[in-house]
């Protein structure tokens, strides 16, 4: 069974933070609120999809500097952010930083909903991506510095004819190899292999 996603929500206005989190639980949304910035970073975040509802404005650390902090932390949760004084540059800090939304209050529910619906489907992208990349990167762990060799030829567009002459084999060697390599990454056809190698960043000539 799928954990349940889990919305952040982060504002130093009680009533927003009610507000907004009764909101996200009347459509089964589970939602951990916070006060403050240092309230966020204390508290442990489990490993589930999720997503980070933002106020802009607040004492201390502000959003915006949060959410650049979070990018400099390797925190990936997609942002939604809020304010009640948004302004053109704001909204464009915040949006070149990744937010996926920016709402100004007081907002409609239907716009914090479909905000939010859109954070979280982003993040169920990237926890996929991850996962495949680790799968990818454990399957390639498993071929031989040859089998490897054999593959980024491959991928970079060289023929079996080619790869043989580049890495001195035989024609036959170099099948048994790409064979090998195809197998263990899991990939039936070159289109696979290709697309398995640039998500791991191989094969790119420069």
């Amino acid at each position: 069974m799928e954990p349940v996603p889990l919305v952040h929500v982060l504002d130093d206005d009680p009533s927003m933070r009610s507000a907004v989190s009764s909101l996200l639980r009347s459509v089964g949304i589970e939602v951990q609120t916070y006060g403050s910035v240092r309230e966020f970073l204390e508290a442990g975040r489990p490993d589930v999809e999720g997503c980070l509802v933002l106020d802009i404005r607040m004492p201390g650390t502000g959003g915006l500097e949060l959410q650049e902090q979070l990018q400099s932390l390797g925190v990936q949760l997609p942002v939604v952010l809020m304010t009640g004084f948004g302004d053109i540059p704001m909204t464009v800090r915040g949006m070149r930083a990744g937010a996926v939304d920016f709402l100004a209050k007081p907002f409609r529910d239907q716009d914090m909903l479909d905000a939010v619906s859109a954070a979280l489907a982003r993040d169920r992208v990237r926890r996929a991506s991850g996962r495949e990349r680790a799968e990818a990167e454990a399957r390639l762990a498993t071929l031989s510095p040859r089998e490897r060799q054999v593959m980024e030829l491959v991928v970079e567009g060289l023929m079996n004819k080619q790869v043989a002459g580049e890495l001195g084999l035989s024609l036959v060697t170099v099948k048994i190899h790409r064979g090998a390599a195809m197998r263990k990454m899991g990939a039936r056809t070159l289109p696979d292999l290709v697309r398995l190698a640039a998500l791991l960043g191989l094969g790119r000539s420069g």
